[in-house]
């Protein structure tokens, strides 16, 4: 064989295996099947899940489901068997009239790839329908010269059904004056017509009643039946005539109702009553009848009601032209609607979702749109868009099918929700749309921890709060919804004074307000610092934290302290010494007091609460120092009793009280004299004590002023032998006579002192405290005194402590008073 024809033979086999291949793809999606009209309801058409490569029950999982759109759904999926089944009972004439071939269309849908398959079910004709005429009863009129074979045309048999099952034949009742001929169309129909077979005598017979019987081929055979009149009239022998065998017309669907289409017209060449014509449809269906009108007189076609290019945009009609005699002639009338751009695209929203997550990818699948317009031409070309500016587009998807999809990343605390506008509209003049709203929410995800409005927080509480008190509240605002806004709040771990913080503060974890556990002390601690966390509920949760500085403010619960002077240990009472030649304004003690609180509640003032001589002295406000307000008199008690009080500047204030015993007296004696009156004598010896030491005290004021009187003559002595020293010029003219003193001959330096003194007396013992003088510039003449007895008898003791010498008083004061006097004449 020629290698070349070889060549030329695998390419045919290879472009042929090709072209095969393309059909089997454009038959995959087509799915064909045929079933017979009058099924029972749930009657199986195919099985679709083995002709969509599937197992029954993966119709579910697959989101297989029928989509189209239109009249009511005749079939349904059984989701069990994955079989097609019917969803009613299907009547071929109603949905296919005047067809040879009913064929149904409908789409599947399978979400998971959102693909489309065709289904084409082709529905076969049964014999269910028999022959009918529409008027059960016809009057016919003959002449009776009409000469025989005249044939006269009767009713139109109907029969819906197609093929053998329609009409087959007519059959006349036996009479000897008519036979039957049936007559073929052009169009296919068969056309009954009456034939008279021998003339007639209206004389002998006015009226022939005649039975018209057509029958179908179906099995069995279906028949109808037409009632005929046979009318025998008077000489007539013309037949009326069109003057054309059709008529056309074409008319816009939305002509108004009874608008004229056109007008038949027959004649008749009879005179007379014989050539009236009368008009009417010999044939017209139930649909043209209700649209279109015959004036029978006249001849023209006029509108009664609504075209709809939509529903039917043909009709065709017989009319019939009939004279007084019942000669008749017959044309055929074609009207064609006209489509205009009256509908509105329809926007059928097959599949779509009323929430979308935040961080779905872009592409994400919102909805499945059919758009289709019943118009034709550029009226039913339809093009859909959305609103601007918005994160969706339309994809076109399969045939009519749109796809709406995300065009970016969403952000629900941005914009939560969408109201998407679908607008469809068509081409034709004017254009007409369709809009559809489609509300789409954004379904949160937890991307936002919360946050505190501030960055940190002061609160204050007072001290001695009761426990639970509520101390603060804290927010936290969380832009995502649902869970992931529940936000809970919490303090972090931490420490204070060694004890953990919760056993201090704890905070409600739904409402954030901060509780005290215990009861603070602001002379404790002053501030507490917290960390307080918040977290949303979402998975995972977010969170954030913020500080919260807790001060505590000092409360007035602290009174004033009292520091000086101390109360002694030994049960004694302290007692402050006030020479009577002060001045007024002399110092003679000072109140010191503290206050633990702070602020003004710390802040003291002093005042004279209680004196045994009012006037006597005063107490500084602010300084607490106890002076003499005026010159001490010799009508002054020796023993002062004062009481200060000493208050801060609370709310309300607190006070503290101090009782000062002051002695009044210009010289040690004076208060020795009277330290028997300090005595409180607890029983009888103690009585007989305190009669001693009066006595022992007058005793010593004599010799006191004895003392006295000799002091004041040694001093005038002094002084005079200054003047004789002054006028001599000695080498001590240069000190100042003041500071000397004369004794026995003798010059001794004057030193000034300054005392302070406490006595103090008990029931048993009385206790004289004062500095210890400096006696290093002093020159001292104890001739008279350093020969005598010791001053202080066995068992008593003097000591020095702190520059101070505490003299104690035996019981046998006598004798101590005298060795006073020797060493007060010492000094």
């Amino acid at each position: 064989m020629n290698p070349g024809h070889q060549h030329r033979d695998c390419k045919r086999l290879v472009l042929l295996g090709v072209l095969l291949g393309v059909l089997w793809e454009a038959g995959c999606t087509q799915i064909r099947y045929s079933v017979p009209e009058e099924l029972e309801k749930g009657s199986s058409v195919g099985n679709i899940a083995k002709d969509l490569g599937l197992e029954p029950g993966e119709l579910v999982e697959r989101g297989v489901r029928i989509v189209s759109r239109g009249r009511a759904q005749l079939f349904a999926l059984n989701l069990r068997s994955g079989s097609l089944i019917t969803a009613g009972r299907i009547d071929r004439e109603a949905l296919c009239l005047g067809t040879v071939k009913c064929q149904l269309n409908l789409e599947i849908l399978m979400e998971d790839e959102v693909k489309i398959y065709g289904v084409e079910i082709e529905v076969r004709d049964v014999n269910d329908n028999a022959p009918y005429f529409r008027d059960g009863e016809l009057e016919i009129k003959m002449s009776e010269n009409a000469a025989t074979g005249m044939r006269f045309p009767l009713p139109h048999a109907l029969d819906p059904d197609i093929g053998k099952n329609s009409l087959q034949s007519y059959a006349l009742s036996p009479n000897i004056h008519f036979s039957l001929d049936v007559q073929s169309g052009a169009d296919g129909n068969k056309y009954p017509e009456l034939v008279l077979e021998h003339a007639l005598d209206r004389e002998e017979k006015a009226v022939h009643h005649l039975v018209l019987t057509a029958s179908d081929g179906g099995d069995p055979v279906r028949s109808g039946t037409a009632r005929i009149r046979v009318v025998v009239v008077d000489v007539n022998d013309n037949a009326p005539a069109f003057a054309q065998p059709e008529y056309r017309a074409s008319v816009r669907e939305n002509v108004a109702p009874g608008s004229q289409l056109l007008r038949v017209n027959a004649t008749d060449p009879d005179e007379g009553a014989n050539a009236e014509v009368t008009y009417s449809f010999r044939y017209v269906d139930d649909q043209a009848a209700q649209v279109f009108k015959l004036d029978q007189k006249l001849g023209t076609i006029l509108t009664i009601g609504e075209l709809n290019h939509e529903e039917s945009e043909f009709y065709e009609m017989e009319v019939q032209a009939m004279d007084n005699a019942g000669y008749s002639a017959r044309a055929k009338v074609l009207i064609t609607v006209l489509d205009v751009n009256d509908n509105a695209p329809e926007v059928v929203v097959t599949s779509v979702t009323s929430s979308v997550l935040e961080n779905s990818p872009r592409g994400a699948l919102i909805a499945l749109l059919n758009i289709h317009d019943q118009d034709s031409g550029e009226n039913g070309q339809v093009t859909c868009f959305i609103q601007r500016n918005l994160p969706f587009k339309l994809e076109k998807s399969y045939g009519n099918y749109y796809s709406l999809v995300t065009d970016t990343v969403l952000d629900r605390e941005q914009v939560p929700s969408y109201n998407i506008t679908v607008t469809a509209t068509d081409r034709g003049s004017p254009p007409l749309s369709t809009e559809i709203h489609i509300l789409l929410n954004v379904a949160d995800t937890n991307d936002n921890p919360p946050t505190f409005p501030q960055a940190s927080y002061l609160a204050y509480i007072p001290e001695n709060n009761p426990r639970g008190t509520s101390v603060f509240s804290v927010t936290a605002q969380d832009p995502d919804s649902g869970e992931n806004a529940q936000v809970t709040y919490s303090l972090a771990d931490s420490t204070l004074q060694g004890a953990p913080l919760s056993s201090f503060v704890s905070i409600n974890s739904d409402t954030g307000v901060l509780y005290a556990l215990r009861s603070f002390d602001f002379e404790q601690f002053r501030d507490l610092q917290l960390w307080v966390i918040a977290r949303d509920s979402g998975e995972p949760p977010l969170r954030s934290n913020v500080s919260l500085s807790l001060f505590v403010v000092d409360q007035n619960d602290n009174a004033p302290e009292i520091l000086y002077p101390t109360f002694p240990t030994d049960g004694s009472t302290g007692m402050e010494l006030a020479p009577r030649s002060a001045e007024p304004g002399y110092l003679v003690t000072k109140v010191v007091a503290v206050d633990r609180d702070s602020g003004q509640n710390a802040w003291l003032s002093y005042r004279l609460l209680k004196a045994s001589e009012p006037g006597l002295f005063a107490v500084g406000v602010h300084t607490g120092e106890v002076r003499t307000a005026r010159a001490l008199q010799d009508r002054d008690a020796l023993k002062q009793s004062l009481v200060v009080a000493v208050q801060d500047h609370g709310q309300p204030p607190l006070s503290a009280t101090v009782t000062l015993t002051v002695a009044v007296a210009d010289s040690i004696p004076d208060v020795l004299a009277d330290l028997g009156s300090l005595e409180s004598p607890t029983n009888q010896d103690d009585a007989d004590l305190t009669l001693y030491l009066v006595v022992a005290v007058a005793a010593v004021s004599c010799v006191f002023l004895a003392f006295v009187i000799v002091l004041m003559a040694l001093r005038l002595r002094r002084w005079h032998t200054s003047r004789l020293l002054q006028a001599s010029g000695v080498g001590l003219a240069d000190v100042p006579a003041s500071h000397f003193v004369g004794v026995n001959g003798m010059r001794t330096f004057l030193q000034t002192y300054s005392h302070e003194v406490s006595l103090t007396a008990d029931s048993r013992k009385s206790h004289l405290i004062f500095p210890q003088p400096n006696y290093a510039d002093t020159l001292i003449s104890h001739d008279s005194c350093e020969k005598s007895e010791p001053l202080l008898p066995s068992g008593d003791a003097v000591f020095s402590k702190d520059n101070n010498v505490l003299i104690q008083v035996s019981p046998s004061k006598q004798d101590l008073l005298l060795e006073r006097s020797c060493m007060l004449w010492n000094l």
